[in-house]
Formats: C-alpha cells, structure tokens, sequence
C-alpha cells in the first residue's frame, strides 16, 4: 500500500492533461480515486488506465458550474465512501478575448467553471475532513492568475481568485488538520498549448528560464507532495510550476 493507502481522492477536471496525471499519480500511490469530468464518456479513457493499475476508482458527470449539480454528487458520494480525504481542484476551461470585446456570457462561463465550482466543492467536502481532523485541498490555479495575461482577463480573475480563496480557507481549517494549498502551473504540454500557434509556442519557451514546457506529470508530483504526510506544515501556500517563469517575471 503506497502513501495514499486507504485514502479517498476526488479529483475534478480528470479526463484529461494536468487532471488525469494527478489521478493516475494518486492512483499509483494507492488511494481510491474518484474522477469529475463533464460526460462519463469523457472519462472512459482514464477510469481503464485506473483500473488496468488495479486502483480502486469511479467516475461522476457533473457540471461543476452548477451549485445543484455539485451538491448532489457530493452527496451520493459522501452516502458511498463515507468521506473524501483529498480535494483536488482541477476543472477549467478558458473562452479568450480582448476586453473591450468580451461577452458577459465568456467572463460567466469562465468565472463559474473555473473559480465558482471551488467554493461548490469544498462547501460540502470540507465537512468530513473536518469530522476526521484531516484534509488535503490543492486548488490547480494558473501563473495567469498572478502576473496577468492579455486577452485571458476572465482566466486570470478566476485563477487569481483561487488563490485568495485557498489561502482564505487555510486559515479557516487551519486547527482541524486539514491545508489548503494552491499550484500554478507555468506552459504544460497538453493539448490546449499543443493548438498554440508556433509562434506563440516559441515566444513563451523565451519567457521560460529552463526554455522547455512542463509536463502533467510535473504538476501531479507537486500535488502527491502536497496532500502527503510530509506536506503537514504547508497551508496557504502557492507553488508555481513554471521552470522559473514568475521568478523572472
């Protein structure tokens, strides 16, 4: 039984890049994972991966915008597994635009996928960690939402709003063993930067220090470090995981 045994993972955002690294990572290290995606379907690929590792592993279809939706997963999860240990928040899209042309819908779409559906799922898991005096929350932000980037203004609130609100809820849970942590991925190779034109591909690996992008991989062993035992005293915390990007910035 690996570091994470007999611990129950949740992780949104699971059916693909920096997602399904961070439950195949868990997986592997021995925790029951369970995978939020949109669509079942969407899932399908890294449930076989999962299950194929021998790991104990389900999958839920929610839309995590939605404070109904999320709630009434929660609850059947909670009803099935007693609890979750790790909360891991992944789920995110982005709808670009210059300012002065972005829509209400693009900044609410983004806003409530992004940064909403932290709030929905910690509200209600946050209450067996609490029980248990134990918890792992680790919010995948973005070094978008700390140094700001043209035409992502929704993007950059939301991730930067996900800082403001882990570092809130590390202080709140602080007492009860449970941290609160958030990581800033830099460029990752996954097929939203592989749609980037070559130019913008080479104008970012200018702005990174180590002149390569990172991978999944990278950023599920920041989170396996976080939500281990050896992590206890780091709450509130932002690691960037950006081969030295903001620390040029």
């Amino acid at each position: 039984m690996g570091e994470h045994g007999g611990r129950v993972a949740l992780v949104t955002g699971a059916s693909r890049g920096i997602g399904r690294a961070i439950a195949r990572r868990l997986g592997r290290e021995g925790a029951t994972v369970l995978c939020v995606s949109r669509s079942l379907q969407s899932s399908a690929a890294v449930l076989e991966e999962l299950r194929s590792m021998d790991v104990a592993c389900a999958a839920f279809a929610v839309d995590v915008g939605s404070a109904g939706a999320v709630r009434q997963a929660c609850e059947q999860i909670l009803q099935k597994w007693g609890r979750v240990d790790m909360l891991i928040l992944c789920a995110g899209i982005g709808r670009d635009n210059l300012l002065l042309r972005m829509g209400e819908e693009e900044w609410n779409d983004v806003l409530r996928t992004n940064l909403d559906s932290c709030f929905f799922w910690s509200r209600h898991l946050c209450h067996s960690m609490l029980k248990n005096r134990w918890g792992r929350i680790v919010a995948i932000s973005s070094v978008v939402g700390l140094v700001g980037n043209a035409g992502q203004a929704n993007y950059a609130a939301a991730k930067a709003g996900m800082v403001g609100f882990i570092k809130s809820m590390a202080r709140e849970l602080a007492r009860r063993g449970i941290t609160a942590n958030a990581i800033a991925p830099g460029f990752i190779e996954t097929d939203m930067t592989a749609a980037l034109a070559e130019s913008v591909r080479e104008a970012a690996l200018d702005a990174i220090p180590q002149k390569v992008f990172g991978s999944p991989e990278d950023v599920a062993a920041a989170v396996s470090f976080l939500v281990s035992s050896d992590a206890r005293y780091i709450t509130g915390q932002v690691l960037a995981v950006d081969g030295g990007m903001t620390m040029c910035g």
